[in-house]
């Protein structure tokens, strides 16, 4: 007998088939069991997932195992009562008019009935719940696969609750994924490129198997297969109601978690409500504790397709985003803000530099917790083991001497599993620098390029690592570098930051990125263990230049362009700021000689100008702040005479001094101690946002 092309495609099949080993055992024992443990066994998962290829793998054990077996796809049913028993008799084979339930009820041993797509037959689910499937013999199993969980009423009923199982699939694991490309002949070597993309999604690995099939053995990205993506949002996504919808699925895939409150700011619309609902009762996505988030594969695609179709409008999302964070940022504190920076670093997620050191699917609710008495042995012990004994004698001696400067991270058990250890460098004695060489080479960094003024900080991290990996790219590390970004962002005051690394060549990529320079002269070795410094100077690119560097870099498709070395900062004292604020006066309604004014490149203005800015630009920036700070002057009673005595001087300047005391009804003495008053509060209001580095 020749072989039939139908035995061909199923035994490809079979060898083919890999994983569900959980779902195949539980289907195989009820298939055997003397009475049903279940009744019905409900697989649901988004499309792609492999419920179908399952149903066939069912439907060959049955047929090792004798046992009937027929299978009906929803697809192909209109969702009626009558269209329904018509495909059912059709399957068995049964001439009209023959009823496919008595067929069914003669059966006198263990039967199947496999019924795939059905959330195309949701009109019937009450149907059959209530009048079909209870008169089927008990010995019946009835297996349902659809996109959809069960109705509330499978699990709410009392009749039913017993008698069925339902049963969520999901994607295949790592090593199912690798066994799987192993039988498709992808190379090994491009195994890990796409399981980050599949996230062992079946259809996905399928795809990309069949571009490997038909290309050969070439690097894999996502963006060089478009078809893929296309493919898989189709099987995804389906329909959307329209482009506002379009717009919400897409906005979901680039945050990490997606609230009515982020969507309708992203949408720039005051009621996202019914979008949100919509969102939620998608099959790929799911419901978490502090909003939804669409599955790996579904996100890597929506995210993969857009960016490929319409550029533009991914960047103009991200920026939405990116505002939203930023407002967030300012309004929180302690663990919510660290939650909502996790929100902000998951926006550069798709950037091929940044992705490789983040995990990203780490919740970021694990609180950081100040160090108390009982840590310290747990932490002298983690670095013992990673840097010797010498760097935890040094730990030792910081958690005595700065003891808030430590933020820590603990297990399950609540146990140290990570720490922070931040050193504030103007608060080290000599004794200090002597003792350590990491304090001791910073120190003489910061005082040689950075000399701190009162009100100004410079800080170390001394020691980062996690109990279990150390600094390699982990949970833990993670949220260490999360607070690291917090303290670059809310410490007032800071002009330099060191971060040293145990291994500098590892993470050079990733500081690129961050505009963290690599500085050699700032290097150490303690115990035999060499440390690489990376440093930034918050004075030349203070946060908001930072963050803006950071946008531009968060939507880009290949790695950063060393930055360019920035303009020379003007360091003056305080009595030299003072001067120059009394000059930038004086000069404030002549540009032409504003623009040699010392203050133009200060840390003052240099935050306010995008570089690289000419002198006519940084002297508007200039007068702009002279504004603003008189503008707070005004604004206070006490102090408003003040202001008034400088403006008639120099911002809206009368032609003497006399004629400005007259217009104020001022003795001339009196006017005069009111400007140098106000010149003076001019200054000390400069100087506070000099020395803060914050945006006004």
């Amino acid at each position: 007998m020749p072989v039939r092309l139908a035995d061909r495609i199923e035994a490809a099949r079979r060898r083919r088939f890999v994983g569900r080993a959980p779902e195949r055992a539980l289907f195989q024992a009820a298939l055997v069991a003397p009475e049903l443990p279940f009744c019905v066994l409900y697989l649901f998962g988004p499309g792609g997932v492999g419920k179908t290829t399952l149903l066939q793998e069912f439907a060959a054990l049955c047929a090792a195992g004798d046992v009937p077996a027929i299978a009906i796809d929803g697809r192909n049913i209109d969702p009626a009562p009558e269209e329904f028993t018509a495909a059912l008799q059709d399957a068995l084979g049964l001439p009209p008019p023959a009823a496919p339930l008595d067929a069914l009820a003669a059966a006198s041993r263990r039967q199947v009935i496999l019924i795939d797509t059905y959330e195309t037959l949701a009109p019937l689910d009450t149907w059959l719940r209530e009048s079909f499937l209870p008169q089927l013999p008990d010995n019946t199993l009835i297996v349902l696969a659809g996109r959809n969980a069960p109705a509330p009423a499978w699990r709410t009923d009392p009749g039913w609750q017993g008698m069925v199982r339902a049963l969520p699939l999901r994607n295949l694991s790592p090593d199912e994924s690798r066994a799987y490309l192993t039988t498709r002949a992808v190379p090994a070597g491009q195994h890990a490129a796409v399981l980050a993309f599949t996230h062992g999604h079946p259809l996905a690995l399928s795809l990309v198997a069949d571009l490997f099939a038909q290309r050969g053995a070439g690097p894999f990205q996502p963006a060089d297969a478009p078809d893929i993506v296309r493919a898989l949002l189709e099987e995804l996504v389906q329909k959307v109601p329209g482009p506002t919808y379009r717009t919400a699925l897409e906005a979901c895939a680039l945050v990490r978690l997606t609230t009515e409150d982020l969507l309708g700011a992203i949408l720039d619309t005051p009621n996202s409500h019914e979008l949100f609902d919509w969102l939620r009762g998608l099959s790929f996505v799911e419901s978490g504790r502090f909003g939804l988030f669409p599955h790996d594969l579904a996100r890597e695609a929506l995210v993969a397709d857009l960016r490929w179709r319409n550029p533009t409008w991914y960047a103009a999302l991200h920026a939405r985003a990116r505002s939203y964070y930023a407002t967030a940022l300012q309004q929180t504190r302690d663990q919510e803000q660290q939650r909502v920076l996790f929100d902000y670093m998951f926006l550069h997620r798709d950037n091929l530099v940044l992705r490789p050191f983040f995990e990203w699917q780490e919740s970021g609710t694990i609180r950081p917790e100040p160090l108390q008495d009982g840590d310290r042995p747990d932490l002298l012990a983690m670095v013992a083991q990673h840097e010797g004994a010498e760097s935890a004698w040094l730990a030792e001696h910081w958690l005595a001497h700065q003891p808030e400067g430590v933020t820590l991270f603990r297990d399950g058990e609540g146990r140290a599993s990570a720490f922070l250890q931040l050193i504030a460098l103007p608060r080290t004695s000599d004794a200090d620098r002597d003792r350590d060489p990491a304090v001791q080479a910073a120190g003489r960094y910061v005082q040689s390029h950075a000399p701190l003024r009162p009100g100004e900080t410079a800080t170390l991290f001394r020691f980062w690592m996690a109990r279990d990996t150390y600094q390699a790219v982990s949970p833990a590390q993670s949220l260490i570098f999360i607070n690291v970004i917090r303290h670059f962002l809310t410490t007032p005051g800071l002009t330099y930051s060191f971060l040293p690394v145990a291994d500098p060549e590892f993470w050079a990529p990733l500081y690129a990125y961050g505009d963290l320079a690599r500085i050699p002269e700032v290097d150490y070795t303690v115990g035999g263990h060499r440390f690489g410094v990376y440093g930034h100077d918050w004075r030349a690119v203070p946060p908001h230049q930072w963050l803006a560097l950071l946008a531009e870099r968060e939507i880009a498709l290949s790695p950063p362009r060393p930055t360019p070395p920035p303009a020379p900062l003007v360091v003056l004292s305080q009595e030299g700021f003072a001067g120059a604020v009394h000059e930038a006066l004086r000069d404030y309604s002549r540009p032409d000689a504003l623009s040699h004014n010392p203050l133009l490149h200060s840390r003052l203005v240099g935050e306010r100008v995008r570089a690289p800015a000419g002198n006519l630009e940084r002297a508007a920036a200039l007068q702009a702040l002279l504004k603003k700070a008189g503008d707070l002057l005004a604004a206070s009673p006490p102090e408003a005479k003040l202001y008034r005595a400088v403006y008639h001087t120099y911002i809206r300047p009368v032609p003497t001094q006399e004629q400005a005391a007259e217009l104020l009804d001022l003795p001339f003495s009196t006017f005069r101690r009111h400007l140098k008053q106000g010149v003076t509060r001019l200054a000390e209001i400069l100087w506070q946002w000099e020395l803060e580095g914050l945006g006004v």
